[in-house]
């Protein structure tokens, strides 16, 4: 009888192996969020030393693909925002964490159509919500730093449903990690990732 029950378990545990196996194999769910708050290269940089964010893309939404090319794009007059599209582990970071990193250290949700020295509505502040959920967290956040009090002037970010996203030339991806150096960058950006550390060190990625 011991030795048949041997046999039994045995008989068990191979036949769940292969669904274990699938299980461990099956690969961890992604989400993807897309903002836009100015020239996409402090944005990029920022989301790219974030915990649980696994790529970031530079790019273009609000308008179509015909006009998705920097040059196009630079005169404000196609629709398109400079964006990044954030892929992350929601078991690692939430997108309301997202979210708060993009309103307190990406950039100034507070500055109409430019950030800093840019100008023009492709720099706009926009969340681009590709679901139900993820709009509703974004117009709770802006309530909830409004409640805060958060800024000295009104959030003037746009929440609107993403069409789609076309990736930004190849050269401008990952671009503060080559231009460390650049002016732009010292100015501009490498501030961002000194608030993100200081602001959110337990999300904070070196």
């Amino acid at each position: 009888m011991k030795a048949r029950a041997l046999l039994v378990v045995a008989a068990l545990m191979a036949a769940a192996a292969p669904a274990r196996a699938q299980t461990r194999a099956a690969p961890e769910k992604r989400q993807t969020a897309v903002f836009a708050g100015g020239c996409f290269w402090g944005v990029d940089a920022v989301f790219r030393h974030v915990r649980g964010v696994t790529a970031v893309v530079s790019g273009y939404a609000g308008g179509g693909a015909a006009t998705a090319h920097y040059d196009l794009v630079s005169t404000a007059t196609t629709g398109h925002a400079e964006s990044v599209e954030v892929t992350f582990d929601p078991a690692r970071v939430s997108y309301a964490e997202l979210l708060r990193v993009f309103f307190t250290v990406a950039h100034d949700p507070t500055e109409r159509d430019r950030q800093g020295p840019d100008v023009g509505s492709q720099y706009r502040s926009v969340v681009f919500y590709g679901t139900p959920e993820q709009h509703a967290a974004a117009v709770a956040m802006i309530a909830a730093l409004e409640r805060e009090t958060a800024y000295p002037r009104p959030i003037v970010t746009e929440v609107v449903p993403l069409e789609r996203f076309y990736p930004a030339e190849a050269y401008h991806q990952d671009y503060l990690a080559h231009h460390r150096t650049s002016p732009y960058i010292v100015y501009n950006d490498l501030p961002k990732l000194q608030q993100l550390e200081a602001r959110f060190p337990k999300l904070y990625r070196p």
